[in-house]
Order: C-alpha cells, then structure tokens, then sequence
C-alpha cells in the first residue's frame, strides 16, 4: 500500500504557559469502566433519546470516576443529550478535548457556563496535547483553530487548561496519550491549512491529536475524537507507551469515511495484529467504514458498530448499540 510519509511536528511546537501536572506513578488497571457516547451524527433509540450532529463527546467512568471526552459542536448538544439520557455531568471536573476542532470544542463554554451553576468545579479543567493553540491560517488569512476563540471565554469562567506533551496518567488505569507519533503514514486529515509554527508554517497534519487509554488489566480500552494521528498510530502508541496488551476496544472517531478499500484493508490487518475484539466507531469513522472494518476483521455484528447518541462501551459486557445501530 502507497502513502505520502508526513512527519511529526514535536520538535516545532511549543507549550503555551498555563498550570502544570506532576506526572504520577503508574497505577493499576481499572476494575469497572464504561463509555457512553453523547454527540454523534446518529441517534439510537427515540426522540427523547438525544439529537445527532457532526461531532463527538463521550463521557467516560472508571472506578467512581468521571471524564469527558470532546464537548461536541454545537453549543447545548451536549448538555441537552446528557438531560434526555439522565445523565448528570456537573458531578464531571475533568475534560479533555482530542484536538482543536470546532466540531469537538463546541460546547465547552455551554457546558461549564451551565453545570457550574450547580457545581463549581464542573468541567474546570480542560486537558489538551501540546500544540493545541497554536494558529491554523487558511489561504486567505483566517484562523481556523477551534480553540482559541473559546480560551479566553473558558478561563474567565474559572476553567484552566492543562498541556501535555508526553503520556501522562491522569488517575490510575486512564492515560492521556500526549501528541501521537505518526509511524505510520494514515493521512486521516484534510488539507490546507498552514500551521503557524515557532520555524514558520507548515501543513497542519494535526499534531495535537491524542486519545485516551484504559489499562484494563491485560487489554486496553482506546477512546479518540477523530484519530487524525491515524487509528493504527494510535493503538500502536498506546501499547507502546501504556502496556503492550491486545485491544479490548477502540471506540469514537477515527476519520476514515473517505478511506479507500485498499486503504481499509491495510487498517484492518493491522487491527487483526493487534487483537481488537470491539470497534464502536461514531462521528467520522463512517458507516461503510465500519461494516467494512467489521467484515475484515472478522468481528461479529454486535462487535463492529455504528456508535449512536447513547451508545456505550462496559468493560466485560461489551457495546449496547440501541435500537436503530444494532
């Protein structure tokens, strides 16, 4: 199979000043966890089951605790799907948004603007991988990085933002991966963008991109927004950085709705080689896509799945589809 190669773009990025985390030590694996999707083009059940749109969020619980993953695009989608799915997330202090798109950073301000009301510290720390503020022109001179219209608003809201250019484990059992190395050349991004980097501007290939892991004892659980790093790259580091264990699941956006077959059956060998036994694929993996992977890989129907509004991933009993992507 023939790609263009693209290099990672570490060595140009730089940290914007903001609050900093000491690295803990490694934890052990997380004995409950699951994931329920809250913005996605699909809804799954009824009408008072959510509205779909062109984004992600997801809010994961492990052990007790919560993360939210993206906050979708448009600015109460997920606040009023989180209501109609009674789920409350003011309980929810930690975020972390995947990269800097619209369609994932939509709803922050919404979100803690309103769950604040009830709980101050709701969504009052917001996680990103280095190089998520860094300005992406078009041709014609506009920005188009979907972060920074919105840090300004977030911080006068008492909300911190939190870089990260490595690993980093954010309790124990839950890492956020840090930039994904690009080994592999998956193009899972669109073109023209120059990024403004402190050595002058390049293409923006996304270098942000992250994901989070679950150290689920002897597999991992692997959550992404859009996986513009490329799904491969993306499982691969985090067996590499968090344990070298198969994949129990990889669940979100990975970007491959305009993947050619040929490129399909590459991602799917490689899922094959490393042990993936559930893809719940939402937002911009595509649904040809994933019956594509599913049909590759071998996967079951209830194991290869269009993620829906509601959906969810639990650690030993699977995915729940709903009603209309089962």
């Amino acid at each position: 199979m023939r790609y263009r190669l693209y290099g990672t773009l570490a060595a140009l990025l730089f940290v914007v000043p903001g609050t900093c985390w000491t690295q803990t030590a490694a934890g052990v694996p997380v004995k409950a966890m699951k994931l329920t999707v809250l913005s996605t083009m699909l809804v799954g059940t009824n009408p008072s089951g959510g509205v779909g749109e062109w984004g992600f969020s997801g809010l994961l619980e492990v052990d007790g605790r919560r993360l939210l993953i993206d906050t979708g695009l448009r600015a109460e989608t997920v606040l009023r799907n989180a209501e109609e799915l009674h789920i409350d997330l003011s309980t929810v202090t930690e975020v972390v948004l995947t990269h800097n798109h619209r369609d994932h950073t939509g709803g922050l301000i919404t979100l803690r603007r309103e769950l604040s009301r009830k709980n101050p510290q709701a969504l009052s720390r917001t996680h990103v991988a280095q190089g998520a503020f860094l300005r992406r022109l078009t041709s014609d001179g506009r920005e188009s990085n979907g972060l920074l219209p919105i840090k300004a608003s977030y911080e006068q809201l008492g909300g911190t933002f939190i870089e990260h250019s490595s690993p980093f484990e954010l309790w124990s059992g839950v890492w956020l991966l840090g930039p994904v190395p690009r080994v592999h050349p998956e193009r899972n991004y669109g073109a023209g963008l120059r990024l403004q980097t402190p050595g002058g501007p390049v293409e923006d290939d996304v270098p942000e991109d992250t994901a989070i892991v679950v150290d689920a004892g002897d597999r991992l659980v692997v959550i992404s927004g859009c996986g513009h790093a490329g799904i491969i790259n993306t499982l691969e580091y985090a067996r590499k950085t968090v344990k070298e264990a198969p994949i129990e699941a990889a669940i979100g956006g990975f970007h491959l709705f305009a993947a050619t077959d040929e490129q399909l059956e590459w991602t799917a060998g490689r899922l094959r080689a490393v042990g993936l036994r559930h893809l719940l694929g939402a937002h911009c993996t595509g649904i040809e896509a994933v019956f594509r992977l599913r049909q590759l890989t071998g996967l079951a129907r209830r194991e290869a799945v269009v993620g829906a509004v509601g959906s969810s991933f639990t650690l030993g009993s699977g995915i729940e589809a709903l009603a209309l992507a089962r």
